[in-house]
């Protein structure tokens, strides 16, 4: 009898036991479904956030301004025809719907156009000039960023086609056209993360150059190592910074001209980003282009993130 009692006691712990790893492997199962469906709507929702900070910079993009320049801390200021500044709309962790946003706006045509005739000469300045790079490394990334656009697959002396890039751990083509967006650069041989998106000494390509702008650079809006980069001396160029910051220019001087400079912008690009818990859970970028002729319309150009 007391050994049938034993048994029953065996069988039992060994049931409870069961039954708790059970509940222990459902619990957890809750706790990691629970986990990923909090993820999905944080995602969800920071998807939305950002593409309402887009839609809050074309606010302040189809307003009835004239010109833009870089306030004293480098955000973007739009101005009326008199040179009068625009209020600027918040910018920075804006509260919304749950969360906050964040953008970016900036100039496109303050940027040099790679698809442009003219962008060898001046990406090799900026590669010089404003990061510091040596010849070598220079002809490399300019050579390849030729052989990139052109039509053919004939490499120049320092430059690559897709017999290159399909020798490479993750093999591809060649664009053999010009570029869609500046994130190509990275496929480009030569061009690494750090001459990219910059360092903490020196911007980056991706700060400087553009594929969507018009070709002219404007003058109101051009960082240092632009004006540099399209030849201006330095005295000149401390005076055009000096000269906009207390009024935009409404035309550009006779001294500046042949330097592919123009004096106002259609082109802008926006950096999005939809923040919950504190956390950035989604990013946008947006190339936005103002309609001539026509208020408050605008083409999208390019768009990379969640749509």
């Amino acid at each position: 009898m007391r050994t049938e009692r034993g048994i029953a006691l065996i069988v039992v712990l060994l049931v409870m036991a069961l039954v708790g790893v059970v509940g222990a492997e459902f619990a957890y199962s809750m706790r990691l479904e629970a986990s990923a469906v909090r993820a999905y709507k944080d995602q969800i929702l920071a998807s939305h956030l950002a593409e309402a900070a887009v839609a809050q910079a074309l606010r302040e993009i189809v307003g009835d301004s004239a010109y833009v320049t870089p306030d004293e801390h480098g955000l973007l200021t739009f101005h009326t025809s008199d040179g009068l500044r625009l209020p600027q709309l918040p910018r920075e962790k804006v509260d919304f719907g749950g969360g906050q946003y964040s953008y970016r706006l900036t100039d496109e045509e303050a940027r040099i156009n790679l698809n442009d005739a003219s962008a060898p000469v001046r990406v090799d300045r900026l590669l010089q000039f404003c990061l510091g790079l040596d010849k070598g490394v220079r002809d490399v990334i300019g050579d390849s960023l030729q052989d990139w656009r052109d039509a053919n697959e004939e490499h120049r002396l320092n430059g690559a086609e897709s017999d290159y890039y399909r020798a490479l751990p993750v093999p591809y083509r060649s664009h053999n056209a010009n570029l869609d967006s500046v994130a190509e650069l990275l496929q480009v041989r030569g061009v690494t993360p750090e001459i990219y998106r910059g360092t903490a000494g020196a911007p980056g390509l991706v700060d400087l150059l553009a594929v969507h702008a018009t070709g002219q650079v404007n003058i109101n809006t051009a960082s240092p190592a632009v004006l540099r980069a399209l030849g201006l001396a330095e005295a000149q160029v401390v005076e055009i910074l000096q000269a906009r910051h207390v009024t935009p220019y409404t035309a550009v001087p006779d001294r500046f001209s042949g330097r592919g400079l123009g004096f106002s912008t259609q082109t802008f690009r926006v950096e999005a980003e939809g923040i919950v818990a504190g956390r950035v859970a989604a990013r946008v970028t947006a190339v936005i282009r103002k309609r001539p002729g026509v208020p408050t319309s605008v083409a999208i150009l390019w768009w990379s993130g969640l749509r």
